[in-house]
């Protein structure tokens, strides 16, 4: 028992155990709308941007603000994001991953266009999160120019405008289904280090956008798994059918022979006469 436990010891030790938690948000994609090309657009408020068109599997990697929860932040620090090219009545899901060693408590909400640009409450934390995102860019650039980021950034406009100058209407807009996501986080522990407890650590996170298919009934994140258990279960009726014929085949003819060893030995077995 000792050299076999040996290798399954080290097996245990160089294991590494991965916790992670995840918060996601099912929705549908709202009705196509009109998203100015000129300025301001939705561009201006330099939000990170998800679309399923972007790649077989859109994800960001980023490192969202946390807080602890306070009277005007009742739900943590707001991120937002913008999901653009989505198809009208397709289902999404999309997902917030962090590891387990950051607790932290997330809320995904997601924000038609026109229902941000009508609430008070909304508008102002966009507004506010735009504002501190474009002046940390800005802060960041090397060269020392300025540029349009260096001011707070405009409201958008979603609503045709009429064209002032002659040029075609459908030049200065797009027809796009967008929705605006955020993302509240909360700081959920309980440290004796007052540092700790006092700043905050951005919580190092995965946001994906994934889109169902097969009539909205299966994420496209799940195609590959659900393939490939297709195909072992087809490879294992097949090779069990194999096996259990096999089988099934030899039980009888190990049958059969043994019949006929007993029938012969009755054949060659003497007769005892009875005196």
């Amino acid at each position: 028992m000792l050299p076999l436990s040996r290798p399954f010891l080290a097996v245990c030790l160089q294991a590494v155990l991965a916790v992670a938690n995840t918060e996601k948000a099912i929705f549908l994609g709202p009705a196509s709308i009109a998203v100015p090309l000129e300025h301001p657009t939705l561009d201006d408020l330099g939000l990170d941007v998800l679309s399923p068109a972007a790649a077989s599997s859109p994800s960001i990697r980023t490192r969202l603000e946390a807080q602890f929860p306070t009277a005007s932040y009742p739900h943590g620090a707001a991120t937002w994001l913008l999901l653009d090219g989505l198809e009208e009545g397709r289902r999404y899901e999309v997902r917030v991953c962090w590891a387990a060693t950051q607790p932290t408590a997330f809320r995904v909400i997601t924000h038609e266009v026109e229902d941000v640009w009508a609430t008070p409450e909304l508008i102002t934390s966009l507004w506010e999160y735009s504002t501190s995102r474009l002046q940390a860019q800005a802060a960041s650039d090397d060269d020392g120019k300025t540029n349009r980021h260096n001011t707070p950034p405009p409201s958008p406009i979603i609503a045709p405008r009429s064209p002032s100058d002659g040029q075609p209407q459908a030049q200065k807009q797009r027809e796009a289904s967008v929705l605006l996501l955020q993302i509240l986080a909360a700081a959920d522990y309980v440290s004796a280090n007052a540092t700790v407890m006092r700043d905050v650590a951005r919580v190092d996170a995965d946001v994906i956008l994934d889109p169902f298919v097969l009539l909205n009934a299966v994420p496209r994140s799940l195609l590959p798994t659900a393939a490939y258990i297709v195909v072992v279960a087809a490879a294992a009726f097949y090779v069990a059918r194999y096996v259990v014929v096999a089988r099934l085949r030899a039980f009888v003819a190990a049958a059969a022979a043994a019949a006929a060893d007993d029938k012969q030995g009755d054949r060659k077995r003497p007769n005892k006469k009875t005196r």
